[in-house]
């Protein structure tokens, strides 16, 4: 796996391994765009690493198929969750080639050493507990639009 240019991977305060800067990045840059497998919504796979690319395929009467799932397989795997993140990950899909692109870009200008994070903004029903330490921390890595969809027994993590 080829190293991240102008980014390395580390300990992370957040969880596990994060992304760090080497160097300083400026709001709307692309940090990095990431590398990844392809898998269908249908299939068994482990969605951890996962983007979901909802509907981007169409069916032979033009209608969006299932959700997609871009299975990260590079060091962008470990740009960990905030709930006030200093990036945003963009994803397309060229309907020709059926290839998905995923990249991230800043949100505000990023010192050398600051660690990357972006929203993961799960469904309410994935749900997890979050750790990012943000003022602004919800509590739980869900979708701010799904707040009031959280399961009865997560809710107490709620902020």
């Amino acid at each position: 796996m080829p190293l991240l240019h102008r980014l390395k991977v580390s300990s992370s305060s957040i969880h596990g391994y994060g992304v760090i800067a080497t160097t300083p990045f400026y709001k709307g840059e692309i940090l990095v765009v990431g590398d990844g497998f392809l898998w269908r919504e249908d299939e068994d796979f482990d969605d951890e690493y996962s983007l979901i690319l909802p509907g981007y395929e169409l069916d032979s009467e033009g209608n969006e198929g299932p959700s997609l799932y871009y299975d990260l397989t590079d060091q962008t795997r470990w740009i960990n969750h905030a709930c006030t993140p200093n990036t945003q990950v963009e994803t397309s899909w060229d309907e020709k080639t059926k290839t998905p692109m995923a990249w991230w870009i800043a949100l505000h200008d990023i010192e050398a050493g600051q660690e990357l994070t972006y929203d993961y903004a799960f469904s309410a029903h994935l749900a997890i507990p979050c750790s990012c330490k943000s003022s602004h921390c919800r509590g739980l890595i869900v979708d701010e639009d799904e707040l009031d969809d959280v399961p009865e027994e997560l809710q107490y993590l709620l902020r």
